[in-house]
């Protein structure tokens, strides 16, 4: 359902999810309603209290606002921890003509070099600033990781429900048990975008994983097509809501749920002002075979896509949305 408009594209009316509340049953149901009609929806009461938030939108500034020099010395390196520049990443290659007009830093699992799993490709190390340039600034990105997790969990529960399986059928160990799960710190520039002339924010894509957690500040930017296939396709503002996660499905849940939810595309157009937001990406372990949900096929709905596995997935989408590492040298 949409309603309203601005700047001449309507506006997308989401369900919200409230996590405080005990009637699971109506929570599953408004999340399933939402992963039908466009794989978005908001979640409240989420446990992160707005202070905290408030901290970690600061602490990203803070980060943001160094001298370019300086975020350079931390750029990010072939596990994709820290920091990635403007026009760096390319989401949409056959519609812009540059890459996204945004910066963004990338924050993994935490793990040390001798670990037994560091040599995983999404684990390992992060790279951080130095404490003296900006004190305070792990201790709050490692908080915030973890707790963006625990609310990961609690949706990947309902989610889990509406699909017809054991409330924690994603949170094995083989699943998000021990996850990829990626914080990404994100700042547009305040320049407006023009999609006739291929200039975007952030040009239209699918996000890869299981799910995704979306902090935003109050400034528009945000829109979905639930039908990536329509011609022309038919753009909504997602507007900003204070304290809640505007939360995406991924391509590995459509994958697992045959296409029965879906990973809705999504876009950034800038509109003069800067933009800053926090995306959580949720995917499972690194050897996690993402394959059809036995809930999700019949004969005659057999699988639509072969088993795959997750690294290998999310390392290919990587290498076709980001610059060689070797064009900064």
């Amino acid at each position: 359902m949409a309603k309203s408009n601005r700047g001449g594209v309507q506006e997308s009316s989401l369900n919200c999810i409230d996590l405080s509340t005990r009637d699971i049953h109506s929570s599953v149901s408004l999340l399933k309603q939402a992963c039908l009609d466009s794989g978005f929806f908001y979640v409240i009461n989420h446990g992160i209290d707005e202070e905290f938030m408030d901290l970690v939108f600061s602490q990203s500034k803070r980060f943001f606002n160094l001298p370019m020099e300086e975020k350079m010395k931390l750029l990010r390196n072939e596990k994709h921890r820290g920091y990635t520049p403007l026009l760096d990443e390319h989401l949409d290659p056959y519609n812009q003509k540059h890459g996204d007009y945004k910066e963004g830093y990338y924050i993994g699992v935490e793990l040390s070099e001798d670990h037994s799993d560091a040599q995983k490709p999404f684990y390992g190390p992060n790279i951080w600033p130095s404490s003296d340039i900006l004190p305070g600034w792990r201790v709050t990105m490692e908080k915030y990781h973890q707790k963006a997790l625990e609310v990961a969990r609690e949706v990947s529960r309902l989610i889990a429900l509406a699909l017809g399986l054991d409330n924690n059928f994603f949170n094995h160990p083989e699943m998000l048990g021990t996850p990829i799960a990626t914080l990404r710190l994100l700042h547009y520039e305040d320049r407006n975008s023009e999609p006739a002339k291929g200039i975007f924010g952030a040009g239209a894509h699918t996000d890869y994983g299981l799910i995704t957690l979306l902090a935003t500040d109050d400034t528009y930017g945000l829109q979905i097509c639930k039908d990536k296939d329509a011609k022309p396709q038919i753009w909504e503002n997602v507007p900003p809501l204070k304290g809640a996660f505007i939360v995406n499905l991924g391509d590995m849940l459509e994958r697992w749920s045959n296409c029965y939810f879906r990973s809705t595309l999504h876009r950034v157009l800038g509109n003069g002002q800067e933009r800053y937001s926090i995306a959580f990406f949720v995917e499972p372990n690194h050897d996690c075979i993402v394959e059809c949900l036995p809930t999700c096929q019949s004969e005659k709905n057999p699988p639509k896509f072969p088993p795959i596995k997750c690294q290998d997935y999310l390392l290919q989408r990587y290498k076709d949305t980001h610059a060689d590492l070797s064009s900064y040298k």
